[in-house]
């Protein structure tokens, strides 16, 4: 797929690109594609009705065609399942939280599957902020702690820095905030 990338076009606050380090310039997106740039903030949340699959230890823990996407600027998707959509006993609560300026407090579950034990890779908000209520009872895992997360049947690929949890297909285009050199956008 073809990428467009125009250098004069800079991402707010990101500093001289250095080896190894994201790019500072935004891809623009084809036809087809959303850039991560042209997202909101503070987020929006829309539905999507592609289909959702989460697989851990081998097993799928959750599916649907109800999930909802958070779109952030500069950040891929985080996709939020309804949580009764995942097999029963693969979230565990656990304790601790943290807080989201937009969304509030969010609590953590242990997402359980095949034998494996993904430790916090889940979570919610038990009580939205208002302009959030949607996201009531769902729930979002890091893609990058289970086996393999799809999106209308293409295989995901996890926003770096292991803190977001957004979901990266083909239809994205960044950069994306969570690497290295990015924390200032």
């Amino acid at each position: 797929m073809p990428v467009n990338v125009h250098p004069t076009n800079q991402i707010p606050g990101a500093g001289e690109q250095d080896a190894g380090m994201p790019p500072t310039t935004r891809v623009t997106p084809a036809p087809g594609q959303e850039s991560v740039w042209d997202y909101p903030r503070p987020p929006r949340v829309e539905p999507s009705a592609d289909e959702v699959v989460v697989v851990l230890g081998g097993e799928v823990v959750a599916r649907t065609r109800a999930a909802l996407r958070v779109l952030e600027t500069s950040h891929p998707p985080a996709y939020y399942l309804p949580y009764a959509s995942f097999v029963e006993g693969s979230l565990l609560p656990v304790g601790g939280t943290t807080y989201c300026e937009f969304k509030g407090t969010a609590s953590y579950f242990d997402v359980v599957g095949g034998g494996r034990r993904a430790a916090r890779a889940g979570w919610t908000y038990r009580t939205p902020s208002p302009g959030f209520d949607v996201l009531l009872d769902h729930v979002a895992v890091m893609p990058g702690e289970m086996d393999e997360c799809t999106v209308g049947g293409e295989v995901v690929v996890p926003q770096a820095g292991g803190f977001y949890g957004g979901w990266i297909t083909s239809r994205i285009v960044g950069p994306f905030k969570g690497g290295p050199g990015t924390m200032g956008w």
